[in-house]
């Protein structure tokens, strides 16, 4: 197999990987993750059945999104080429404070403007006079990490 010599965008292992492992492999992490955290939010006991099953799904769709979205860019930023070549502690860096990131401004913006709110279970921090949800920055800071790692273990590295 000739090593890829472009960006990961152009290499079709790269774009496979993210496809038919990354992908599946967090969706599945992020789908377990909503349904175990429904208790730290309202909807957990004021939603009906249809409602809360229609949020786990929306969020889940939404993580995965997010995912690919700060997998690209953690990508973009580490001038990652093919899987093969991927190191996972320096791609997984910027795929945890990317999402991070996203995950502050989207908790601030939805609990400030009632689009959700938590439950008395949720732990949470206190962010200029915000309450932010422990629970979905841990989300953030395990499930992107854990999903690449368990991918990557099956590709031969070849450094």
């Amino acid at each position: 197999m000739i090593p890829p010599t472009g960006p990961w965008y152009r290499d079709s292992e790269a774009r496979a990987f993210i496809w038919l492992r990354f992908v599946p492999l967090f969706a599945v992490l992020n789908l377990a993750w909503e349904s175990v955290q429904l208790p730290l939010y309202t909807i957990w006991t004021a939603g009906t059945r249809s409602e809360i099953a229609f949020a786990v799904l929306h969020c889940t769709l939404g993580d995965v999104v997010i995912g690919v979205v700060v997998l690209a860019l953690s990508l973009m930023l580490t001038r990652a080429r093919g899987p093969a070549d991927w190191q996972w502690s320096r791609v997984a860096v910027p795929l945890v404070y990317l999402g991070l990131g996203y995950t502050l401004v989207s908790e601030l913006l939805n609990t400030n403007l009632d689009r959700w709110t938590y439950s008395e279970l949720m732990p949470t921090l206190n962010l200029g006079g915000s309450e932010i949800g422990i629970a979905p920055l841990v989300q953030w800071i395990l499930l992107p990490p854990l999903a690449l790692r368990i991918a990557l273990r099956a590709i031969p590295s070849s450094n």
